[in-house]
């Protein structure tokens, strides 16, 4: 009988049910019992597609209303002392989305997915108690239906390493603190029935973790595992390999050790060790981060070749990390050419390619319906490699006779050009480019896609709302403004959507956190660009004011790592294609009068291996197209980056390299810490740290901005710095908006006079 696997599934819902709920909750039109009634309806759907397609290992507590790691510190009774008092969902959710006393929690990406985590704050006050309820109600949910779970975790030493402490101490000061709420945790879980698998998930291992660390690998699981004589518990990790850790766990007695063989291909060196303890081998051979179909003759190959080491009764066939990472289901996709179509596979496809291939692997004989989706899949995986729609020759060749690597003009020389032809302030204020998509902007895209417009009606709509934003922003007293993106759905499938060799989705949502989905399109081929693709609507904004007016384009790498990219091509020279395409559009911009063009790397950290030694690769060809994508730029026009949720500590020579005039980045969250290293290094250029936080509703006081502005001033002078909130302003609301900009221009005011 073969073994499967699911590491975990997504929980948005196919039609993004959790979403839509829980931002009806927040803005208070639904009461907090229908969110809980939502969420037990999505979890027992979401159990029996797995148990359907033929899942032995189904999760549970996989499940978040917001976030795994918030639960994991809610679990542990890790409160910030600001949120003390409030009750249960309201502390959750004050904690993830701050409140009108409190900021929010830090948020960051989690590892290098495009899925963020909210980072527990942890403190010698803290008084760490345990709170098992959600793990042990979602167990008995599923029990309730005849559905025997998994128990996923996030791991002690995982939790540890994403904290952050709040006198910035070591994190790993507090394992002998946590380590017996987990070793209580998994007494009381050990009572709810006669056997129990425990996933306990520490991808934390994956980092090439120091010696610290692996030290504390033994003493942990050899304490988890004797809690209970009934209690199967596997180590799992993902996106990388581990052999380090690997080498620790095999001599403690865990039932078994999840690998991803898809993004940690040298796991495979761990097979000897994982053969000599007997131990069981969760084989992540499914990718769970991208959308390709599986070739299923490939991956029973690559279980064949771990199998001549591993006993095949030991090796469960598992997806890579979980489904989280990935869209829903193909049934949506009603509008997708369906040759292309037939080379995906969304999480619900996902679990039975994993049941198809645990059948091949272990020998099975396979049923009529078996073997036909077997036939396809190599029908399907044929198809896509030998295609006409992937390979476009002449863009192979102009890619590969690139000649032109970096504009012209050291930055020193540009930026008196520049001071010159723009004239503007000391702390100039400006916005990160997207301003609220309302509900007539939303409608008026999809009555374009369905036909119930025509362009001519929708350009008017658009240019309608450029105008109000730009009215707005006059008003408001903004010195350097934006056309507030209206006709982009998102800042990387606006850019799909243009590009040749670009597939979108209709339905293909994916959380990033909390209840916001982005919808990434995906990269099959070769890309080009066919025509202009902002022109129209930047230089019509800039037609309509005398101030400066921003282009606002995505960067190559940043449309990169937010795509699901081929995998039949290495993802550096996909990314050198996008660059060329956005040097045209740069160069067409610059053309039409846009004098400032800010190419956004907000995902550039997030491509980054997790494995130093691969770093410095990854490096070199990111810096390589983004300065190609902005090698067409005039000395005199400006070009602007814009970076999210970075430590810059360990990129900040990466950051001079990519040589922009002015950066943006993300440090509302942190005060002026961020900022620290870009004056320890004596950086040159222009920068624009956040100096509030749109990912939280609550609006910020003037005398708030007025104090953020000053921590800045105590790092870097005026005359470097430009004042903007800390990310684009799509995901908020006008009534939050308006009055948060107002009081950021005020603050400016204040702080410019104070200094005169």
């Amino acid at each position: 009988m073969s073994k499967n696997y699911v590491v975990g599934f997504p929980r948005i819902g196919e039609q993004r049910e959790l979403k839509k709920i829980l931002e009806l909750f927040w803005s208070k039109k639904a009461d907090f019992s229908e969110v809980e009634k939502v969420a037990s309806e999505l979890k027992s759907r979401h159990w029996n597609y797995q148990k359907e397609a033929g899942i032995d290992f189904i999760a549970s507590n996989d499940f978040s209303l917001y976030d795994n790691m918030l639960d994991t510190a809610v679990m542990l009774g890790a409160i910030p002392k600001r949120f003390a008092g409030l009750s249960d969902e309201t502390l959750y959710f004050a904690m993830a989305r701050g409140n009108n006393k409190s900021v929010a929690m830090e948020m960051t990406k989690w590892f290098n997915t495009n899925y963020h985590y909210i980072v527990p704050e942890l403190s010698k006050e803290d008084n760490f108690i345990l709170n098992s309820t959600k793990v042990m109600n979602e167990y008995k949910e599923a029990k309730a239906q005849g559905i025997t779970t998994k128990i996923n975790l996030i791991g002690p030493i995982t939790f540890l390493g994403l904290s952050k402490r709040v006198d910035r101490g070591d994190t790993y000061a507090f394992f002998g603190k946590i380590l017996p709420l987990y070793e209580q945790l998994l007494e009381e879980i050990s009572e709810l029935d006669e056997e129990i698998t425990i996933q306990i998930d520490e991808p934390i291992f994956v980092k090439g973790v120091e010696p610290k660390v692996l030290s504390l690998i033994k003493p942990c699981y050899d304490a988890l595992c004797k809690v209970s004589d009934k209690l199967k518990i596997i180590v799992t990790t993902y996106f990388e390999h581990s052999n380090e850790a690997t080498k620790v766990l095999i001599h403690t007695p865990v039932w078994g050790v999840g690998l991803d063989f898809m993004y940690g291909e040298k796991n495979l060196e761990s097979l000897d060790l994982i053969k000599n303890a007997n131990k069981k081998l969760i084989a992540g051979v499914l990718d769970g981060r991208n959308i390709w179909k599986n070739n299923i003759e490939e991956t029973v190959t690559l279980l064949e070749k771990i199998a001549q080491t591993v006993k095949r009764e030991n090796v469960i066939v598992s997806s890579s990390s979980s489904l989280l990472h990935t869209p829903f289901s193909l049934k949506y996709e009603e509008k997708m050419n369906p040759e292309i179509k037939n080379w995906l596979s969304y999480a619900v496809e996902k679990l039975d390619e994993i049941n198809l291939i645990s059948k091949v692997f272990q020998g099975e004989a396979l049923g009529e319906k078996e073997q036909k989706a077997f036939e396809a899949n190599k029908s399907a995986n044929k198809s896509r490699k030998n295609s006409t729609r992937i390979h476009n020759k002449a863009v192979q060749n102009r890619v590969k006779n690139i000649v032109k690597f970096e504009r012209e003009g050291a930055y020193e020389e540009r930026i008196a050009l520049q001071h010159k032809v723009l004239n503007y302030k000391p702390l100039v204020t400006t916005t990160i480019g997207s301003f609220p998509q309302t509900q007539e902007v939303r409608k008026a895209r999809r009555d374009l896609k369905n036909g119930s417009i025509d362009d001519k009606t929708y350009t008017n709509e658009m240019f309608q709302y450029i105008d109000d934003c730009l009215a707005f922003q006059e008003e408001c007293g903004l010195e350097v403004l934006v056309h507030g993106e209206p006709e982009r759905n998102d800042m990387v499938e606006y850019f799909g959507e243009q590009l040749q060799g670009y597939g979108f989705s209709q339905n293909g949502w994916v959380q990033s956190y909390g209840s916001r989905c982005v919808k990434p399109p995906f990269i099959y081929g070769d890309i080009s660009r066919p025509k202009p693709m902002t022109v129209e609507w930047i230089t019509y904004a800039q037609n309509r004011t005398e101030k400066i007016m921003k282009g606002m384009l995505t960067g190559p790498v940043t449309i990169l790592n937010w795509s699901f990219v081929r995998d039949d091509l290495e993802r550096s020279k996909v990314s050198k294609q996008i660059a060329v395409a956005i040097c045209d559009e740069v160069d067409d911009l610059q053309k039409a009068g846009i004098k400032i063009i800010q190419v956004d790397e907000a995902a550039f950290k997030e491509g980054y291996p997790l494995r130093a030694t691969d770093i410095p690769r990854y490096e070199n060809w990111a810096v390589r197209d983004f300065k190609i994508a902005v090698s067409s730029a005039y000395k005199e026009t400006q070009i602007h980056t814009h970076m999210c949720y970075s430590e810059f500590n360990d990129i900040i020579r990466t950051i001079e390299a990519m040589d922009a005039d002015v950066i943006s980045i993300e440090t509302a969250r942190s005060g002026n810490e961020l900022l620290k290293i870009f004056a320890q290094v004596g950086y040159k250029q222009e920068v624009g740290p956040g100096v509030y936080d749109i990912h939280s509703p609550r609006i910020p006081s003037v005398e708030e901005i007025v104090v953020q502005i000053k921590k800045l001033l105590e790092v870097l002078p005026q005359e470097q710095l430009w004042i903007n909130p800390d990310c684009g302003l799509k995901t908020r609301k006008w009534e939050e908006v308006k009055p948060s900009l107002e009081n950021m221009v005020k603050a400016v005011k204040i702080v410019r006079e104070e200094l005169a």
